[in-house]
């Protein structure tokens, strides 16, 4: 079986390739690429491989722009430290969303749903098939979404556009609405993820904010951000380095 990784850290993409061929001996690492120039090129002259493991985010820009320009009939295992793409990850050919760091045991079930894998590749796994059918279905009614929220024995809808943030405290998911008022709700910030609203970002595993609510930015130590918002919020909502590019791009485009 022939390997290509998409890895613009090298020592990633070594320990990457150390751990799949430490689980599989018959597996062959052909290439390592590094950039979304390099891998068009590559991809653009050799057909010869079976499965490919690939970063999202590259020096260049998003590893989708390889899979939109080039017509790969490869399955993709999509390995990276952002948990926002899983909707696009499934969209081209991707077949499982594995978040770094991840140890061997997270690679092997990667390697075995390859494996497990009948269908042609062209075609999606049954059951990821499925589950783009819901997240389409979801986001073609997000407009007129409600949040359904708990208050004593009532429950009650509230618009999503009425919501400055979604959060996590003490293990329970909330939401603050314009008002100042606080309420918990079911579902989890992956699950509100899903619901693929423009209007909202995923700063961080704790926070996802409605643009609205965001008055400004402010440099933060290592190059992160502090968002300032427009309503009075106790906790700090912390853009890392590595989320900054994307969240200025949300920013500027909402």
């Amino acid at each position: 079986m022939k390997i290509v990784i998409i890895e613009d850290e090298r020592l990633t993409a070594e320990d990457l390739a150390s751990t799949i061929t430490e689980l599989r001996s018959d597996y062959e690492i052909v290439k390592i690429l590094s950039s979304i120039k390099e891998a068009k090129t590559y991809f653009s002259q050799h057909i010869d491989f079976n499965l490919i493991f690939s970063d999202i985010h590259l020096g260049d820009g998003l590893s989708f722009e390889i899979f939109k320009s080039i017509p790969l009939k490869v399955p993709v295992i999509f390995y990276t430290a952002y948990d926002n793409y899983a909707i696009d990850a499934f969209k081209a050919n991707g077949i499982d969303y594995v978040l770094k760091p991840a140890n061997k045991k997270i690679i092997l079930e990667a390697i075995e749903k390859f494996e497990r894998l009948t269908t042609p590749v062209t075609e999606l796994n049954p059951v990821m098939t499925e589950l783009l059918e819901i997240f389409k279905t979801k986001s073609s009614n997000n407009n007129n979404k409600s949040i359904l929220v708990h208050v004593k024995d009532k429950i009650i809808p509230i618009k999503l556009e009425e919501i400055a943030v979604f959060f996590i405290r003490n293990e329970v998911t909330s939401i603050l609405d314009f008002t100042g008022k606080v309420y918990s709700i079911d579902e989890t910030l992956e699950e509100i993820e899903l619901f693929n609203l423009p209007a909202f970002f995923r700063a961080n595993r704790q926070f996802i904010i409605n643009r609205r609510v965001v008055k400004d930015a402010s440099q933060y130590f290592a190059r992160k951000l502090v968002l300032n918002l427009t309503i009075p919020f106790t906790e700090q909502i912390i853009i890392s380095k590595e989320k900054t590019p994307l969240f200025l791009a949300w920013l500027k485009n909402n």
